[in-house]
């Protein structure tokens, strides 16, 4: 593995366990059952009756996993008549994941391990429209930063998640034309990154990183994370995985247009749901950018009969109370309007404002544990 450019002041990565090729999607799930066990652990019998695979399979990938440093003992079981039962849990020290935020003025960078628990943070200023070549040295230099803290554990690094504002190909990992930012259109920057870091790298949009990691975290059903920052735009989770669409472009929520005449928007149309919430934020006027939110969510609603609408981003974390007040009142008045009984309910999402950058750092860790994303 190539480790980074002498000069960057980045810590070299290289060899540990890669786990981006884990030999089985059944040793998958086995970590899985592992990591929600923390640290009480589960033994190799229970092991057997959550998967249904034989005690000899599971006896066989755990003790692969041993080898690699992935699965420890944590002690035996109270007997029940027979044998006390060996326990095994995960090491979630064993590997780590970096979730890069790349947002239109800042860059915030987590270090999670395997468990998704943030060891590792820092926040640097970051300006878009200075270009591939600046931008990219920022995020190499801060990314050294976070994984020196590991000192001679850097080498458990896994790869990069990265989140920013789109439109973007996930797929492919190229940047489409960014919302204000035309210079990066077609820029590859998922391989870009991967050689400077010497890591894999996964590229997606904000609101879908976010989405993802609000997933992991336990929300269920079908929900529509809202991020309302610098831009705005949408997560969507249906049927229990990411929504990205067939050209993952989907989730480009801000630039509905919900007024012919208005505002022109960076986008190049006129009245986007974006340009009329960013310019009431602009004038002080917080009621007015709720309720223009609130439509954009009533729209989403009644296109996709989704569950809940998490809010999250900057501007709303400056206001949340008075954002989820307004966006509750237009989708209350919607229920009624329609006699659909209860509304949706509107909350802030978990997370805060390092919420974004967790989730790129769960782009790496979900695959490996058995889990669809999307």
């Amino acid at each position: 593995m190539t480790g980074i450019g002498a000069g960057s002041g980045a810590a070299r990565v290289g060899g540990g366990v890669n786990l981006l090729a884990l030999r089985s999607h059944n040793a998958a799930l086995l970590l899985d059952l592992l990591r929600r066990a923390g640290r009480t652990g589960m033994s190799r019998l229970e092991l057997a009756e959550r998967t249904g695979l034989t005690p000899q399979a599971v006896s066989k990938i755990t003790a692969r996993l041993r080898e690699d440093g992935l699965v420890t003992e944590a002690g035996r079981q109270a007997s029940t008549g027979g044998k006390p039962r060996t326990v095994l849990r995960l090491v979630p020290e064993a590997g780590h994941a970096v979730g890069l935020h790349l947002d239109r003025d800042e860059l915030r960078v987590v270090l999670v391990d395997l468990t998704g628990a943030v060891v590792g943070e820092r926040c640097a200023p970051l300006d878009l429209g200075a270009g591939a070549d600046a931008v990219l040295d920022v995020v190499v230099a801060e990314f050294g930063e976070v994984v020196a803290e590991l000192g001679s554990a850097a080498s458990t690094v896994l790869g990069v998640g990265v989140a920013m504002p789109g439109p973007l190909d996930h797929t492919h990992g190229v940047l489409h034309r960014v919302t204000g930012f035309p210079e990066w259109d077609g820029f590859p920057l998922r391989d870009a990154l991967a050689r400077r870091l010497g890591v894999p790298v996964v590229l997606d949009k904000d609101t879908n990183a976010a989405a993802l990691g609000l997933a992991v975290g336990g929300e269920a059903g079908a929900f529509a994370y809202l991020h309302l920052g610098t831009g705005l735009g949408a997560g969507l989770v249906l049927g229990g995985a990411v929504h990205r669409g067939s050209r993952t472009g989907a989730g480009e929520f801000g630039h509905q247009v919900i007024q012919l005449d208005g505002p022109p928007c960076s986008c190049g149309n006129r009245g986007c749901v974006e340009a009329l919430c960013l310019a009431a934020v602009a004038r002080g006027d917080v009621d007015e950018a709720a309720r223009v939110l609130g439509e954009g969510a009533a729209n989403l609603v009644g296109l996709l009969d989704i569950d809940l609408v998490l809010l999250g981003g900057r501007t709303v974390a400056a206001e949340s109370a008075r954002f989820v007040r307004g966006v509750g009142a237009v989708l209350d008045a919607r229920a009624r309007r329609e006699g659909v009984g209860s509304p949706v309910p509107v909350r802030v999402a978990s997370g805060g404002v390092r919420g974004v950058a967790e989730g790129a750092a769960q782009l790496l860790l979900v695959p490996l544990f058995g889990r669809v994303e999307g």
